[in-house]
């Protein structure tokens, strides 16, 4: 049974408005914004690095209007992209819905017709026009890239949605029909060569496919079977070494039957252990390897331990690890660290080291050194000083795996999103970068863009943008350099 069936058995239940007082990604600092908004001459407080040219854009769940049936976050909601453009030291804000069809289709109402993901339904002709009728809402609200010229907004495994260098809404990006049935969120694009590796979980054999596109944007190999998946799993993000793509099939898996008998869509399977397929780039047959239950969001990176030619086929990753995927899926207490996790394919095992226990997630590193060793992580992180919602931060660490030594920022008043990394152009040394992230109010009415050395970043901001509107909490960014 397809993912349009399953939802279509379920596309003539009514479902009622979720109440914002019962659910905290609905309020407060992750309340949704629907205004638009073009804001220029921003206030800048300190100075914003005359090396910095270009735009920083961020994506994350924001509802339209206000959601009905259910709404889980992260993996509800609309998208709406929020993006900060420095040119020669100025600062200048703008943010855009991604225009879905849903979205269109709502606005003609008045109101929101698709219930949240976990629902498993969708709506029927009664609602919506016939092209639309039992038809999954799009949801590119979690990352957002830009490869070969092309900015893409990111979805969950599905087609992403092109968007101008104005954030306007291109439309839905097939590219030219090679990758039908999407993407991941997370691709990842190596810097050497340009090429982008993806991935694409499906409710229906072979469940998993990889593929890869080259600098020029083209499908190099089209969408590949991962030999060795037995079922639908959602798997949300993947690393990428010089010779592998390394993807986690951890298990929270799809549950039919539930969700046509009105349960939740995603089950979490923890007797089925989690297993870590070790994809060669050049085609070759998968090696997986298998631990206990546990589930990761993020990555950071990976890399071949053989780094002198000595024949080890060991990887080396860091990512962060829980006990479970939350959202209601399980009642277990769900602990959270920073780990290093060496993959060994002849063994078919793997040790983990704890790099850190903090609550942390958004790992993220310099992007040049993807696919190689890499020697900086940085993370938000909930400092423990007072109570947060699930997903918040207020505190930025950064981490050095070579001698394990850790700086951190935190703040008083602002809740802090992923820290994103901006190379000073033409100079190789990470520490000759920036750090940035979007910050908001802890009142929720106002926000920040803050620019960190990456040289010193605990001494804090060397700028901060006053942005005199809300940027709500949300997910993933990237620094975009001007082009020529």
């Amino acid at each position: 049974m397809t993912a349009s069936e399953v939802a279509a058995s379920r596309g003539r239940l009514r479902f009622a408005p979720v109440d914002p007082a019962t659910n905290p990604h609905l309020r407060g600092p992750f309340e949704s914004v629907v205004t638009e908004s073009d804001l220029t001459g921003l206030r800048v407080v300190g100075e914003v690095p005359a090396e910095l040219n270009g735009s920083y854009v961020r994506n994350g769940p924001n509802p339209r209007f206000a959601p009905i049936g259910s709404y889980t976050y992260p993996v509800d909601g609309d998208g709406m992209v929020h993006r900060i453009r420095l040119v020669d030291g100025a600062a200048s804000y703008s943010n855009r819905f991604v225009r879905t069809p849903a979205i269109e289709r709502e606005e003609r109402r008045g109101h929101a017709i698709w219930p949240g993901v976990m629902s498993g339904a969708v709506p029927d002709p009664a609602d919506v026009e016939p092209d639309l009728a039992y038809v999954t809402r799009d949801l590119p609200d979690i990352n957002i890239v830009r490869h070969a010229g092309r900015i893409l907004a990111l979805a969950e495994s599905d087609n992403p949605f092109r968007l101008s260098p104005d954030l306007e809404t291109l439309g839905r990006e097939l590219f030219d029909g090679a990758l039908p049935a999407g993407i991941t969120a997370h691709p990842k694009v190596d810097p050497l060569t340009g090429e982008m590796f993806t991935f694409c979980y499906l409710l229906e054999a072979p469940y998993l496919t990889w593929s890869s596109l080259g600098p020029d944007g083209s499908v190099v190999r089209p969408p590949t079977p991962v030999a060795g998946v037995d079922a639908p799993c959602m798997i949300h993000d993947m690393a990428l070494t010089s010779t592998n793509l390394v993807l986690f099939v951890a298990p929270l898996l799809f549950d039919v039957h539930a969700a046509m008998s009105g349960g939740s869509l995603l089950s979490w399977q923890p007797d089925r252990g989690t297993w870590v397929g070790l994809v060669p780039r050049d085609g070759g047959p998968v090696r997986w390897c298998t631990h206990d239950a546990f589930w990761l969001w993020h990555t950071a990176n990976a890399f071949d331990a053989d780094a002198d030619g000595t024949g080890d086929d060991r990887v080396v990753v860091d990512f962060v690890r829980h006990d479970h995927p939350g959202m209601g899926l399980s009642t277990a207490p769900n602990t959270t660290s920073l780990v290093r996790t060496v993959l060994d394919p002849r063994s078919g095992g793997m040790h983990h080291t704890v790099v850190d226990d903090a609550d942390i997630e958004f790992p993220r590193i310099d992007d040049r050194s993807i696919a190689g060793r890499h020697d900086r992580i940085a993370v938000s992180t909930d400092s423990g000083r007072r109570t947060l919602p699930i997903g918040a931060a207020d505190a930025l660490y950064w981490y050095r795996p070579s001698d394990g030594r850790r700086k951190g920022w935190i703040s008083d008043d602002l809740l802090l999103g992923e820290p994103a990394f901006a190379a000073r152009p033409g100079d190789p040394d990470p520490d000759h970068g920036w750090w940035m992230t979007f910050a908001t109010d802890a009142d929720a009415t106002t926000s920040q863009f803050l620019v960190f050395a990456a040289s010193d970043p605990d001494a804090g901001p060397v700028a901060r943008v006053e942005i005199p509107v809300r940027v709500p909490l949300g997910l993933h960014g990237n620094w975009l350099p001007e082009e020529n």
